[in-house]
């Protein structure tokens, strides 16, 4: 007799992909007049519609952009090659984008994948908890001498999107409400770096960075000391206004949370 979780790893797998079903069926006693490979596929059908729904539910955009058929069809084959580890549905679907760029069935449409991360993006902010916005007067508290070794922490309900395409036109050309006569939307226009994050008063929003604003953020994020996150943008754009960049950030209350270096902190220096 197999052992326990070897029948309930062929029974995954047969819920999973429906050639395994018959094997799995052995295992399994016939109930009610039904055989238990037909059992299997009620259930396999259940599992697979709730995995589709939940990626039809986060991604109404790509949804749109392809048709709900064709989704659908792209949906059943992520969720047969990436299952999902957790008891609820909320981290499935993380793997999307990347799945949606290495689908040949897609190739004509190279910025689906991006559009894809977007939305998986909101989704994550949305539902991610804030932290209270970071208090000016604490940096204005530190010595100047130290004030490159601090690091800045991002507030949890923050996502960094980088695309090439210009992902943020074609979702807000695809929201339900947009209206029927907008304009097209050129792929010409060029691509977006956006900090998704929520406002004061917790919806979505989408803040556009330039490249090395979008470099000092991400290397904050990274745990950098501030005059290593000022040393990475400056790289990037020698115009790099820092004075500016912070001030915006902290009027949106982009950040929440500062350490103060340590006495055997590098003091941020390159």
């Amino acid at each position: 007799m197999p052992s326990l979780h070897d029948t309930q790893a062929r029974v995954l797998a047969a819920l999973r992909h429906a050639g395994a079903a018959p094997a799995a069926a052995t295992l399994l006693r016939d109930g009610r007049g039904v055989a238990a490979v037909q059992r299997l596929q009620v259930y396999r059908r259940n599992m697979e519609a709730a995995l589709v729904g939940a990626l039809v539910a986060v991604h109404p955009v790509v949804t749109r952009l392809v048709g709900a058929g064709f989704f659908h069809q792209l949906a059943r084959g992520y969720a047969r090659t990436h299952a999902s580890h957790e008891g609820n549905l909320h981290a499935f679907g993380d793997r999307l984008a990347a799945y949606l760029r290495a689908e040949p069935s897609v190739s004509a449409l190279p910025w689906l994948g991006d559009v894809a991360a977007l939305e998986w993006a909101i989704h994550e902010v949305y539902h991610e908890a804030n932290a209270a916005p970071l208090d000016p007067a604490a940096l204005a508290a530190v010595p100047p001498a130290l004030q490159a070794g601090l690091r800045l922490q991002l507030q949890p309900a923050t996502r960094f999107i980088a695309s090439p395409w210009p992902v943020l036109a074609i979702w807000k050309a695809n929201q339900a409400e947009a209206p029927e006569d907008v304009a097209p939307v050129s792929l010409d226009a060029g691509g977006v770096r956006l900090l998704v994050a929520r406002d004061a008063e917790g919806d979505v929003e989408f803040r556009l960075l330039d490249a090395a604003e979008a470099f000092w953020l991400e290397a904050l994020a990274r745990g950098k000391a501030l005059g290593l996150a000022v040393a990475a943008a400056l790289a990037v754009d020698p115009a790099f206004d820092f004075g500016a960049a912070l001030g915006r950030h902290l009027a949106l209350g982009t950040f929440g949370g500062v350490t103060l270096p340590s006495a055997a902190d590098d003091g941020g220096r390159p």
